[in-house]
């Protein structure tokens, strides 16, 4: 085997370890946005100075929003909806993030600049008609290859409110509606299958006029154009994708236990738990609190031995969609067939990861196959 990773050493039982992880990602970049396009000096704690934030940061500095790093946050002297100061022909560059590159774009509608977006040679790869078509019915101008970066972008002070669906499950997608509505005149229409829900928390925080209708499957989203937002103070919780390798990892060691501090529980991202659970895991949550509307709280862990099966429900595909190659590991460690459906998105990330997931799990001895509708392990023991 190519590429081979010697562990010299083998973890020890651990017992009652507390641990606190890096900061979340997803709502790191979301309030660097934010705060860029609110009104006045926002503070923002515990901000995770991964690449794709510093990304974030780079970019708005490009856009004229100035901030200040000290020692326990850092300080965003936002503009207001529509203040971005950009010369013609700028370029901006979201290197590896997704969820940047999608984002910025709903906030660039109304500048009647001509824009590039570009990214890393993986972002270039990704697919952004998704993101193309609703800023062409607002009336953004946009140009690109194969619906891909380098992507150009003329917005226009003439945006029209629209009615938009989106079935994919995308929250990327869903806040770059968001955002460009934010900077249009009326009030936009939003049908969303259900995704990730912070930048509509955030906002309803904000006391923007943000409307939102729980349906089973869906949720309907009104957003009411060209209302300011003020400066605000955030604390950032811990990412569960981060804490989700240490869960695994307690969960397969012998006569172990874990909590880890303080993790951002919003049910939309909390799939891997609900999956987990559902295979006999011992995971519990402890010291529950709302903080600026997500839910907070402590993630505990237990050694599981009789870990089982499971037919994984299609209902939290999407609030797991970045754990699944961890929890394809515990079906591995569980004795029986186990079985995941319409997992197509996780193709469309940084890398194919479902593809990337099927290579590594038959590299480790485990019989995996793919079917064209859905996706089956199967472990004998």
């Amino acid at each position: 085997m190519k590429n081979q990773v010697k562990i010299a050493n083998v973890i020890k039982p651990f017992k009652r370890k507390k641990i606190f992880v890096s900061s979340d990602k997803s709502l790191s970049i979301r309030c660097v946005l934010l705060s860029s396009i609110a009104v006045g000096r926002s503070k923002i704690f515990n901000l995770l100075e991964s690449e794709d934030v510093i990304n974030s940061l780079k970019i708005i500095k490009k856009l004229g929003v100035n901030y200040k790093k000290n020692k326990d946050y850092f300080e965003i002297f936002g503009v207001g909806i529509g203040g971005y100061d950009v010369k013609n022909n700028t370029i901006l560059d979201a290197g590896n993030s997704g969820t940047l590159a999608r984002c910025i774009l709903g906030l660039l509608s109304s500048l009647d600049k001509n824009i590039k977006l570009i990214g890393d040679r993986s972002l270039s790869r990704r697919d952004f008609i998704r993101v193309i078509r609703p800023l062409n019915l607002f009336g953004v101008k946009t140009k690109s290859i194969n619906g891909t970066l380098p992507l150009e972008i003329k917005g226009t002070k003439l945006l029209r409110p629209i009615n938009f669906y989106e079935n994919k499950a995308s929250a990327q997608v869903k806040t770059c509606v968001i955002f460009s509505a934010m900077n249009t005149p009326g009030i936009t229409k939003i049908k969303a299958k259900k995704s990730r829900n912070h930048t509509e928390l955030l906002l309803k925080y904000l006391n923007y006029p943000i409307r939102i209708k729980k349906l089973k499957s869906f949720d309907e989203i009104h957003v009411k154009g060209l209302n300011q937002i003020k400066s605000f103070d955030y604390k950032l919780p811990g990412d569960i994708s981060s804490a989700s390798f240490f869960i695994v990892l307690t969960l397969l060691s012998k006569n172990s236990s874990l909590i880890i501090k303080n993790i951002n529980l919003n049910p939309s991202r909390i799939g891997i738990l609900k999956i987990l659970n559902k295979m006999n895991a011992k995971i519990n949550i402890v010291n529950r609190k709302k903080y600026r509307g997500e839910l907070i709280g402590d993630i505990k862990i237990k050694s599981s031995i009789k870990l089982t099966p499971i037919n994984c429900p299609e209902s939290l595909n999407s609030s797991a969609i970045d754990e699944f190659l961890l929890i394809f590991l515990v079906a591995a460690k569980s004795k029986g067939v186990s079985t995941f459906r319409k997992l197509d998105e996780l193709n469309k990330k940084e890398s194919p990861r479902l593809n990337l997931a099927i290579s590594f799990l038959k590299m480790i001895g485990i019989k995996v196959i793919k079917k064209k509708r859905y996706y089956q392990n199967i472990w004998k023991f």
